[in-house]
């Protein structure tokens, strides 16, 4: 039997049992008691320039791919959202190419994708709350030119410009207006960006849900649906019940998403996670077997996921894309362990060790000996003895 060696933090290396894989079927129907999307990362070209400060340099083929594996496992791609490491190293001319290349996969493999709209084009940290506007919908034209949804994103610039929260009912009803699709709004939570600390006019998330449902309520017939990243399932589930009637709640919570999408007796979150970027195939067969009507079966399959994503998504937080580029490359889908702007330095070796144990535990390694082969092979990089 083959053994996964794994590192602590003190040092000490143990050995675990490597799992086969968990030998998940892709759908042969769409899928239909969920709409999920994975919020993908991006692929750097191996030898360029990949540190800090520096332009992106994408590996195309290996980022489509990817995209077009989400597909074929039935799943929806979000793109160029934070999990594709915006404003943390992709920067506007590759999240614009991005959008575009994502747009012309989606249609020729007949998926679904939503991308990001933000005001993160504008270099200038400060702006009037009528340039946000404008910013917000220079990108929204170009999205809708592109023929993928909008995920309209929490702002930076709003943030620091807004007075109250009618700056925000402002903004979001000039851009709604504005759109010529539904669009989804994103909520992101401080523990993903701290930039965006009191953002919807309020620190605490019940005076700022209470804004932001006012802004949905004003334009229903343009909002498909709230992606809430608060890490908070006591929120979402607050929203979620006072939705009007077609807007869809997207979970964003990568620690609670279980319970959250699986939630019958208080209805039921769909779903837009970075975490099922790292845990494609999981995913689908957890939502194939909420098809089928097994609700016993989705949680064997998906419960244990859970643990794993807390782990990629520990504090800090935002260091999140780490995990989620880590298990790409433990799972065959590109070429190295490596990201944009250096940062698949920003966890350490036992954080990665802790995660190839809970991917190994909960059947999320798609090729297990590839993975034990690349992981060691790490291991004995960096001088431990595997």
């Amino acid at each position: 039997m083959s053994t996964l060696r794994l590192l602590d933090a003190a040092g000490a290396v143990t050995d675990a049992a490597l799992n086969d894989g968990g030998g998940y079927a892709r759908p042969t129907a769409p899928l239909r008691s969920r709409v999920a999307y994975a919020a993908a990362h991006v692929v750097p070209t191996v030898h360029a320039d990949n540190t800090p400060g520096q332009p992106a340099d994408i590996d195309w083929d290996s980022t489509l791919a990817f995209r077009r594996n989400v597909y074929s496992w039935g799943l929806g791609v979000a793109d160029a959202m934070d999990t594709a490491q915006r404003n943390m190293g992709l920067d506007a001319a590759a999240t614009r190419e991005l959008i575009a290349r994502s747009a012309e996969v989606a249609r020729e493999e007949g998926g679904s994708v939503v991308v990001g709209v933000n005001t993160d084009h504008i270099l200038d940290t400060r702006i009037s709350v009528d340039a946000v506007i404008d910013a917000y919908k220079e990108q929204l034209h170009f999205t809708e030119e592109q023929g993928a949804g909008p995920v309209l994103m929490a702002s930076r610039h709003l943030a620091r410009v807004a007075a109250d929260a009618d700056d925000y009912r402002r903004v979001y009803r000039s851009v709604l207006e504005s759109a010529t699709v539904p669009v989804v709004l994103h909520w992101l939570g401080t523990a993903f960006d701290p930039e965006l600390a009191g953002y919807f006019g309020a620190d605490d998330w019940q005076t700022a849900s209470a804004v932001l449902l006012d802004i949905i309520n004003e334009n229903p017939d343009k909002v498909a649906g709230v992606k809430m990243s608060l890490l908070n399932a006591e929120s979402e589930i607050s929203v979620r019940a006072q939705l009007p009637d077609g807007v869809r709640m997207f979970t964003g919570d990568d620690f609670n998403y279980v319970s959250l999408i699986g939630d019958s007796a208080q209805g039921h979150s769909d779903a837009l996670l970075g975490a099922f970027a790292a845990i494609t195939p999981v995913a689908s067969a957890a939502i194939q077997a909420l098809d089928a009507g097994g609700s016993a079966r989705y949680l064997e399959i998906l419960g244990p996921t859970e643990e794993l994503s807390r782990q990629v998504f520990a504090a800090p937080t935002f260091y999140y894309k780490t995990g989620v580029a880590f298990l790409a490359w433990l799972n065959g889908h590109q070429p190295a362990f490596q990201m944009v702007g250096g940062l698949h330095s920003a966890r350490s070796l036992p954080h990665l060790s802790r995660i190839v144990e809970l991917a190994n535990a909960s059947l999320a390694l798609e090729q297990p000996e590839l993975a034990r082969e690349r992981w060691h092979g790490m291991l004995r990089l960096n001088g431990v003895d595997a």
